[in-house]
């Protein structure tokens, strides 16, 4: 886990890239209502106009009136609007260009253990982790290494944010309007006793005994790892303590206490 948050910074700019790009073309895009277009027909000045889709999901283009855009992508309403241009003996071919210049339509909720919590207006970037980057990443020192993916119908899936940084594609879906992204806190155990800084910590996939000692700083000239005991919570949710050896993988809350020596 370490290595993937050192890495989470070079996978979150890849993300911002991404973005950016998807942002620039909008090639995948639907428009909706609230989203300013910068439409413009090539030699022609007067065809060229920044018109707001209304709350019905309509344009008004010159010459040729109302035109539903909703849910279009931009792609499609140049056909439209170049078809319509033909067909009202305007224009024959015209060379339509449309581009999304405010995205106002969809939004997504980015929440949790990230830098900049928030709403996000979806922009073209389509996908979580393009989400995540423009909200300043995952707080590394007290982010799981998991994502929670909410969608708008209920829907609920969990995201491997370690994969997700390794390049795994199927880590990394599309997000719709309405969705919600969480990075929930990453679990904590405890440790006191002979360990140089006692407190909780974060807990990490698979982190034995050696390594949670290790991460607070390790023994001190008294400590004893084979004399460690772990208290903990029973599925009845009564705490109970017992040894615990140097190897074996810690669960959440667990309080861990490294006695003496006997030595």
């Amino acid at each position: 886990m370490r290595d993937g948050l050192r890495n989470m910074l070079a996978g979150l700019m890849l993300g911002l890239v991404l973005a950016g790009a998807a942002k620039a073309s909008g090639a995948d895009y639907q428009v909706g209502s609230g989203d300013l277009l910068k439409i413009a027909a090539f030699g022609y000045a007067d065809l060229s106009a920044d018109v707001r889709v209304s709350q019905s999901g309509n344009i008004t283009f010159p010459l040729i009136g109302q035109v539903a855009v909703l849910g279009l992508p931009t792609r499609d309403i140049e056909k439209l609007i170049t078809l319509r241009l033909s067909e009202g003996g305007f224009v024959n071919g015209a060379q339509v260009s449309v581009q999304v210049a405010e995205f106002q339509s969809q939004k997504v909720a980015v929440m949790g253990q990230v830098t900049r919590p928030g709403q996000y207006f979806l922009d073209g970037s389509t996908r979580l982790l393009d989400l995540l980057a423009r909200a300043g990443g995952a707080v590394s020192e007290s982010a799981a290494d998991r994502v929670v993916l909410l969608k708008r119908n209920g829907a609920r899936q969990e995201i491997d944010l370690t994969a997700l940084l390794d390049g795994d594609a199927q880590q990394n879906p599309p997000v719709s309007d309405g969705d919600t992204i969480n990075v929930p806190r990453a679990p904590r155990f405890y440790i006191y006793g002979q360990v140089q800084r006692p407190g909780d910590y974060r807990l990490e996939r698979n982190m034995t005994v050696s390594r949670a000692i290790s991460a607070s700083g390790g023994l001190t000239a008294k400590g004893s790892e084979r004399r460690t005991i772990v208290k903990r919570r029973d599925a009845a949710g009564k705490e109970r303590s017992s040894s615990i050896k140097a190897d074996e993988v810690l669960r959440e809350d667990d309080i861990l206490y490294v006695r003496e020596s006997i030595f």
